[in-house]
């Protein structure tokens, strides 16, 4: 680990606890700073009310720490518009925003639309998957953006156990962070050696920010901005959370093979932009090809990999704050 970094884990990681709930509402009012929470959402009826249950009722109801409460949907045909809305959030369709422009699939199209839809001055972005969720989630990664003004861009970080039907295994998710992530990480951003979670889908950051970086649209969402926001503000401005234990909904492997090469390709598309890596066009296929067992043997089936970067959302002429 580089010097640098193990300085700034000293510096720039804290944990929920540090920054007690009523220190952050002194904060918000002294600097007048507004808090929109995002939660991406694609049928997840089964966690996303409970979701928006606690911040409504811990952090708008009882604290008046977050304003706006938004989930995005990007096509659900189960009923997680109606359980959101039920809960408390406002409910927007993805393709309601911004319109004109047809909308790419994936996780990070949603989350640089939202943009559009929400107005606060820090933006707080959670995954609508989670189970067990406390509100500390929240709070947590929000509190170093209203109390330190030199800290931009904070991620939550939290031991990820693997759950399955009859066991759980401490430290046991998070495989691609792990295989694929860290790897690219620690080899091409040595400084970004230090995130916990570097792929981990809460994170929060001020809109002056988010609204300078591009977005790529799909799973490499997270790294791309990860690594666009220490291009663009610096190590220093960059803090880490610890906010306990993420439960969710794993995936299954070809799943994450999927994922796994949507963040590679993101992370080709940085290097070869930053002028530190060449690919030839022949040497990055935008296809990934995986295999299943059949009854007449195995099959292969062949997906894109999403390589779209939606542009700062501040170069739109739709958007405006």
């Amino acid at each position: 680990m580089l010097d640098e970094v193990a300085d700034w884990l000293g510096r720039r990681s804290w944990t929920a606890a540090d920054r007690p709930l009523p220190q952050l509402l002194d904060a918000k009012r002294a600097t007048g700073a507004t808090v929109s929470v995002v939660l991406p959402a694609l049928d997840e009826e089964a966690t996303v009310g409970a979701i928006v249950a606690a911040i409504r009722r811990d952090l708008m109801d009882a604290a008046p720490l977050v304003d706006e409460l938004v989930v995005v949907d990007s096509g659900s045909t189960d009923g997680t518009a109606r359980v959101a809305a039920e809960a408390g959030a406002r409910v927007v369709h993805r393709d309601a925003i911004l319109p004109r422009l047809p909308a790419e699939p994936g996780k990070g199209e949603v989350l640089w639309r939202s943009l559009l839809a929400t107005r606060g001055d820090i933006v707080c972005f959670i995954d609508a998957d989670l189970r067990e969720f406390s509100s500390a989630f929240v709070s947590g990664i929000v509190g170093p953006l209203l109390t330190d003004p030199g800290v931009a861009f904070v991620k939550a970080m939290y031991d990820r156990p693997l759950d399955t039907e009859t066991v759980s295994i401490p430290a046991g998710g998070g495989r691609v962070t792990e295989l694929v992530a860290r790897p690219l990480l620690n080899l091409h951003w040595p400084r970004l050696a230090g995130f916990v979670q570097p792929l981990g889908g809460e994170y929060a950051a001020r809109r002056s920010l988010l609204e300078r970086l591009p977005f790529a649209t799909g799973y490499g969402v997270e790294l791309g901005l990860l690594v666009d926001a220490l291009e663009l503000a610096g190590l220093d401005a960059l803090a880490q959370v610890d906010v306990g234990v993420r439960h969710h909904r794993h995936q299954d492997a070809q799943a994450l093979g999927r994922m796994a090469a949507t963040i590679y390709r993101t992370a080709l598309d940085r290097l070869a932009r930053s002028d530190r890596l060449k690919p030839s066009d022949d040497l990055v296929s935008p296809y990934l090809t995986q295999f299943t067992r059949t009854p007449t043997g195995f099959a292969p089936l062949t997906v894109p990999i999403p390589g779209t970067d939606r542009p700062p959302v501040v170069s739109l002429p739709e958007y405006r704050v």
